[in-house]
């Protein structure tokens, strides 16, 4: 039977705001989500067992013990939780892992804020500009914290995407943000903003960036295998959004 598992049967969560990172463009939200389960020192939380996720192990570097590829990070303390991925979630089954997936987040009354990158490429120096998305009472929270809107009609597709539809459809007070992101790289500097001018923004939660900037190639160099396979994926298996006439 799919669904989450709990692991961490002692953590206690209240209407918890919850930081999707799943591969994707620059994989800009599985940075950000990585250095924020580091810096917060989050639990173990729980598994995604979800139907259409692959069935693998997955173990860290000096670590004997397996993992899921998809899991949840908790910290009680702040009321976050982390959704972390080592591996893509495919196109053909991306709605599958949607429909399981908000179903927690409206079990637990999660505000979920999900992440993707706009290809972009970028001048040395450039910030990337981020801009908000949302279902529900979601825009009312960028408003409050003002996060800019898109500049331009598009769309955000892949499991992201699917996330964000099936929020929609649930009428779940959800966020998307989106960052100006390298398509052809890792862009842990797309993930500091994401956190700065978007996550500390929204859940009031300081999260250190020094070290995404000064360990950008080391960054880049850990991700590089991903990022890889990511960007030879179709546009439909890869979180990203487009410029709308891209599908039109």
């Amino acid at each position: 039977m799919s669904g989450v598992t709990i692991v961490a049967e002692d953590v206690e969560l209240d209407s918890p705001t919850l930081v999707e990172g799943l591969p994707g463009l620059g994989l800009v939200g599985k940075i950000a989500t990585d250095h924020i389960v580091e810096k917060c020192e989050m639990t173990y939380y729980a598994s995604f067992d979800c139907e259409g996720l692959p069935r693998i192990a997955v173990y860290d570097e000096g670590d004997r013990r397996l993992q899921p590829p998809v899991r949840l990070y908790a910290d009680e303390e702040r009321d976050l939780v982390a959704l972390k991925s080592d591996v893509p979630v495919s196109a053909d089954t991306a709605p599958q892992f949607a429909d399981c997936a908000v179903s927690w987040m409206l079990n637990h009354d999660a505000t979920p804020l999900f992440m993707s990158g706009l290809p972009h490429q970028k001048e040395a120096g450039q910030v990337p500009d981020l801009y908000g998305v949302a279902t529900g009472a979601g825009g009312d929270l960028l408003e409050e914290h003002d996060i800019g809107t898109p500049p331009e009609a598009g769309a955000v597709g892949g499991p992201t995407g699917a996330l964000l539809a099936d929020a929609a459809d649930a009428d779940l007070d959800a966020v998307g943000l989106i960052v100006q992101s390298d398509p052809r790289f890792p862009d842990p500097e797309a993930a500091r903003v994401l956190i700065e001018d978007g996550i500390s923004r929204l859940t009031d939660i300081d999260v250190p960036t020094d070290d995404l900037v000064e360990r950008a190639e080391e960054i880049r160099e850990q991700k590089e295998q991903l990022a890889q396979r990511m960007q030879q994926a179709d546009t439909d298996e890869s979180s990203q959004a487009q410029p709308l006439q891209m599908f039109q």
